[in-house]
Parts: structure tokens; sequence; C-alpha cells
């Protein structure tokens, strides 16, 4: 399946499953079809935070999407589409990728030495090149930290430029919805715990945040500000996505490719990330794990590595089959 949350008429967040080209109103269909919407037909966090049986009985009737009242299937372009979960009870975001670690490390601190280290990545590897060494703790162990949840938007939305911010950048990601609470997770069971996946721009005042982080503590305002979290446009379950190391992300900016990099080389995947945030911590139906900026041998996953920064009245969309396409605009 793939849900989305909508602004009803009201502005309350309803939930949806795409079904046929049209969005199926799942509380309106359940209605029809049981007499009530139970409450994991209304919500995709509910969904999120339902029994697996619950969870099938909405797959089922979005199979049966057909049968339902007219009223209940919308027309895409007719809705605003929310985040697919509007307010998720967390977001941890990783860094999963060894490129965008070297990346970002050159752009950042080598300066004139970015390009010899480079040059050495050829000879011995990342991992033993400066800007590798530099990050030895990366390879160690997966990074992750904090995000603020209620600063997330969906596509469509207007990401409004922090205030002193004059090097806002983009980060290509996706990440995975948890369905199943668990702590002290097996890395051979993380997947067990995936409801669903969705792509994921964690936009960035790069300026702020290099600022700030000299203070040896992770990101604050430059990853914390009002809209800075973009996810979606919809949630699409594991049995759709398939196999997610086969997922290929792209960024375009105004309609032109800046970023293209492929899951599957994550030096940390997301079960990965899930198996190492859960280690003494309970992780709860509907928290969100993110990748971390996604890099790799087709290209480089944001304008820190570029040495591009996004403006206002730029459009960034991320796209991936078959996460779909995730759009907003900038403002300031």
């Amino acid at each position: 399946m793939r849900l989305v949350s909508f602004a009803g008429a009201d502005g309350a967040a309803r939930m949806g499953a795409l079904a046929g080209g049209r969005i199926l109103d799942t509380a309106l269909a359940a209605t029809a079809t049981l007499g009530e919407a139970p409450a994991w037909a209304r919500s995709t966090l509910a969904w999120l935070e339902a029994e697996p049986a619950d969870r099938e009985r909405l797959g089922a009737l979005v199979e049966a999407a057909g049968d339902a009242p007219p009223e209940a299937l919308l027309d895409p372009g007719a809705v605003r589409l929310l985040a697919p979960v509007p307010r998720p009870p967390t977001i941890r975001d990783g860094m999963g990728f060894e490129r965008h670690v070297l990346e970002a490390t050159r752009s950042v601190g080598l300066g004139p030495l970015a390009g010899l280290d480079r040059r050495l990545e050829r000879a011995v590897g990342g991992r033993r090149t400066l800007a590798g060494l530099l990050n030895r703790s990366f390879y160690e162990r997966p990074p992750h930290y904090f995000s603020n949840p209620h600063s997330v938007v969906g596509t469509g939305a207007d990401v409004r430029i922090p205030a002193g911010c004059e090097r806002f950048d983009y980060e290509l990601e996706w990440g995975a919805f948890v369905g199943r609470a668990g702590r002290d997770i097996p890395l051979a069971r993380a997947r067990e715990h995936i409801a669903g996946y969705a792509l994921y721009n964690d936009f960035s005042a790069r300026d702020i945040q290099f600022a700030e982080m000299r203070g040896r503590l992770g990101p604050g305002k430059g990853k914390s500000f009002d809209t800075g979290n973009a996810i979606g446009p919809w949630l699409v379950t594991p049995d759709e996505v398939g196999d997610p190391d086969a997922v290929v992300l792209s960024a375009r900016v105004n309609g032109a490719e800046w970023s293209r990099a492929r899951a599957g080389e994550a030096h940390w995947t997301l079960d990965e990330l899930i198996a190492r945030i859960s280690r003494s911590e309970t992780l709860m139906p509907g928290d969100f794990v993110g990748s971390g900026t996604a890099s790799g041998r087709d290209g480089l996953g944001c304008g820190l590595e570029l040495g591009r920064w996004l403006e206002a009245g730029d459009v960034v969309e991320l796209a991936a089959e078959p996460l779909g396409v995730l759009r907003n605009r900038v403002v300031r």
C-alpha cells in the first residue's frame, strides 16, 4: 500500500491510500463497509500502532476501493497532502553513507588538500584517507541525532530559510517508519520492525550548523527550524518496495538533477541504524529513522558536497521508485 495523510475540509489530517489513480478516504470507506471508522482507518499513526490483523483489514479496504462510495474516492489534485505521519513521535536521522562523510569533511575542513585526499582514496580506500581518519568513529558505529517532529511538512509545502542563514541546503535521504515496538532489536530482526518507507529531505542551514558544532555538541539550530523536515509524499509498505538496496534516489533543483545515489551503497543500512538506535532504548510505532545523506558512485547527495546552495524560489524534488516525488519550494 501507499498511504497518505491529507487535509480535510476542516483542515484536520485525514488518512488515505492510493487506489487506481485516486486517493481513497479510508475512514469513509471503512464506515461504508464496517459501519464505523476504527482508529486504524482514520490515522496513519494509529495504523502503525495497530495490530497486524487490523493493518491487513485496511489492505482489504484498499483492494476493494472500487466498491467504495464515490465521495470516498478523491482526485489527488484536489487535496493538499501532508507528511504521511504529520507528527511522528520522534525523528532520528542517521549518517549512513561513507561518501557523504568523506566529501562533507573535505568540503568543510581539508581546503586545498581535498583533491589530494580524493586521489589518495583511489589508492588506499576511503577509510585510510585523511577524511576517513578524521571520522574513525563513523566506521565503528552508525551516528544519529534527534530532530524535531514538530517541524515536519509534506510534499508541496513551502520550506522557509531560517533567519541568519546564507547557505541553505537540501539532503537526499529516505527513511523508515517503525511499525512494531522493540528494544535491543537484533540486526537480523530489524526489518520486521519496519512498516513503511518514505523520502526525507533534511533541509540544513549549513553556516549556522558549522558555527554551532564547533561547540562539540550535535546539530541544533542548523537542523532545527520550522518546516525543516520534509517527508513524503506517501508511506510505502515494504512489500511494494521489495529489496531496499535496489532503491535509486535522485534530487532535482528547478528541474535539473543535482544528486543521484543507490540505497545499497550505504555503509550503515536502515536496518543497522534501527538495531543501533534500539540499544537499551525502545523504538515505538510511528518513530521515523532517516538514512542520512545518500551519496555514492553516481553522485553527491547535498549542496555542501557540490559547493552549491539553495536560494529563495528554488524548487527541490526528491524522487525514487516506488516512493514517489517529494517536492518543496524554498522561501525566505
